[in-house]
Parts: C-alpha cells; structure tokens; sequence
C-alpha cells in the first residue's frame, strides 16, 4: 500500500500508476489497453473539442473491514454513461466493457485504495470521448473510453456536516428540456460562474431554481435536493435534474425506514417547512444543508435549526456508508465484490 495520509485527503486529483483505455473504430471496440500515461494524444478537430462530444461517470470503491474491495452500483454507472452517450450521438461502451475497464483500472492501482476506517475511498472517473476529426457540426467517427482512479477523501471540508447554499437566480445550469439529464462535461462548465460566485460569498455550494419559471428547487450544485417532512422523503421532480444514483438509494432506503417517498415539484418557499434536507451524490453521499440563503428576494431557509445535520440524514448516510463498505447487509445487490 502507498505511503500516503490517507485522513487528510481531500477531493482532489493524485496521480496514480495506471489506467485503462479502449478505442471504437471502423465499426467496433478494440482491445483494452493499460496504460501509464496521464495524457491522451488528441487530434485537434477532435469533436470533444469543438462539439462536446464528452460524457463521464463518477463512481467508487471502498475497502472493507474484511480487506475486499466493493464497488458501489457500477451497473447503474454504465447504463447511465449510455443514456448519455446515446443522447449525444456516441458509440458506448456496454455494460461488460464498463466493468472490465473499471475493474482493471482498480486492480492495476490496488496499492491506492485506502485502508478501511480511513473514511477515503478510491474515485473512478470513466470518461467518453468523441476523438475522430470532423470540422462540421457532425458525430464522431472515432471515440475514446478511459478510466481513470483517484484516492479521495471528503468532498466538503469538515466531512458529514451542515453547510450554507445560496440561490443564485441570475444563472442556470441547464435547460429544461436540455442535458441537464445527462451527465455531460457542459452541464459542469456552464455551473462554475455560479459556483464561483457562491464561494465567493462564503457559501459552500449554489443552489439553482428551475430554469423555465424559477419558482420550483432543481439541484444544489451538481448535487440532487431532498427534503425530510412528516416522514417523507420528498426529492425534486424535474426535466434538467441528472438522476442520482445516490438519490435513488437514498430513496430505498427511506422506504426501508418506513418513510413516504415523493417525487414532486417542490417550490421554494417549501424550504421552510422541512425538519432535514441535503444534498446527495457520489461525491459527499449526503451534505446535510444548515441553510439556504435567497439573497436576491431577502429570505433565508434555515433547516438545521442546531447547525447540526439531523438524525434521519445521519441515519441515511450511514446505513449507506454501511452499504458500501460491507459492514451492512447488502439486500439489493448494489455492490459488487472484486475478487
């Protein structure tokens, strides 16, 4: 194992030794390769550069007590990462190619998973790129799948704790009948002024309305919302909301705990009437938020009324958590043990 301290990682790149890589071309997916190089050769008329050819993923694997390493919902990966491609006119990779590359980029970089009870875990980033040659606005006739890991720890300083959002209402992430269901590299691009502007303030993250009325909440960030009333699970029903993974656990889970689930169009003066709310993802699973701040209309939402995140967000995230590194029963079979 890497000599590296795993407790003060943050959510940031550290370069590890290998990756995968495999190109489609005339017709047909060629040989995964595995790699040490940090850089891809691209043509400069690549459509990933000029068009937005470009769809990822972001998922994890954790250690477990018992030493094994789990994936974590890496089918549900795969099949999103097509939704995407597809939607961008992309030859994907099937759910057998995303697992042989996912699982030989881990088993290349084993020394880089953290060590159980460190609360870091090894971030895998597939990444589809369209990387034929093409000046008109037209698809690619060449793509490029790679996956690449990462050692991460928390993805908000302070770990599983109550942060600050802001709305801000003079941007929007994505369209409501856009990509904003996609998980593609512009959605990200066009939320960093906004996020800029929220850090800047001293928020930890933006938090966006919907785009067509700006009445309903949409997403904090990059992160889908939920929201804890009269024991229900209530989350954003929207056309420009990627759907969570985690969200969608999440989901099961509160059912599992006995809890209503609803999907609904929430407006945003609803903030005031929920006991617990956060933001979910792979990244930080669940960021219970304190407070949503609307500066332009005067108004503060203050959920965490301690500043401290509530039992049933605590209790999420670490039946979850429990999920992932095996120390709970995995009754759905989201995870997938490498042997």
């Amino acid at each position: 194992m890497k000599d590296i301290k795993w407790q003060e990682l943050g959510f940031s790149y550290v370069k590890t030794d290998y990756n995968t890589r495999c190109v489609w071309k005339n017709g047909a997916w060629g040989k995964v390769e595995v790699s040490d190089s940090e850089y891809l050769p691209i043509h400069m008329a690549a459509t990933c550069l000029h068009y937005g050819q470009e769809v990822f993923e972001g998922l994890k694997a954790f250690r477990g007590v018992d030493g094994k390493v789990r994936f974590f919902r890496l089918e549900e990966n795969a099949k999103r990462m097509q939704r995407s491609g597809e939607y961008l006119r992309m030859q994907v990779p099937s759910i057998e190619l995303f697992e042989e590359m996912c699982t030989k980029a881990v088993q290349a970089n084993a020394e880089y998973i953290p060590p159980y009870g460190t609360g870091a875990s090894l971030y895998l980033r597939p990444l589809l790129i369209g990387t034929g040659a093409q000046v008109g606005v037209k698809e690619s006739t060449e793509y490029t799948f790679v996956v690449f890991v990462t050692p991460v720890g928390p993805y908000f300083k302070g770990g599983f704790a109550a942060n600050p959002y802001v709305v801000i209402r003079q941007y929007d992430r994505s369209a409501p009948l856009g990509t904003g269901i996609y998980k593609v590299g512009g959605n990200y691009a066009a939320s960093m002024k906004a996020n800029k502007l929220a850090h800047d303030l001293g928020y930890s993250c933006e938090f966006y309305l919907d785009a067509k009325e700006k009445k309903y909440i949409d997403e904090c960030g990059a992160a889908n919302f939920f929201g804890i009333k009269d024991n229900t699970y209530v989350t954003p029903k929207s056309t420009s909301i990627l759907p969570s993974i985690t969200n969608k656990s999440l989901m099961q889970l509160a059912e599992d705990m006995g809890m209503k689930v609803e999907r609904r169009q929430i407006p945003i003066e609803e903030l005031d009437t929920f006991e617990e709310a956060g933001a979910c993802g792979t990244a930080a699973v669940i960021s219970p938020i304190e407070r949503i701040d609307d500066l332009e209309m005067k108004r503060s939402y203050v959920i965490a009324k301690d500043g401290k995140p509530g039992p049933i967000c605590r209790k999420l995230y670490d039946t979850l958590r429990g999920i992932q590194y095996g120390d709970i029963e995995d009754r759905y079979g989201w995870v997938t043990v490498l042997e």
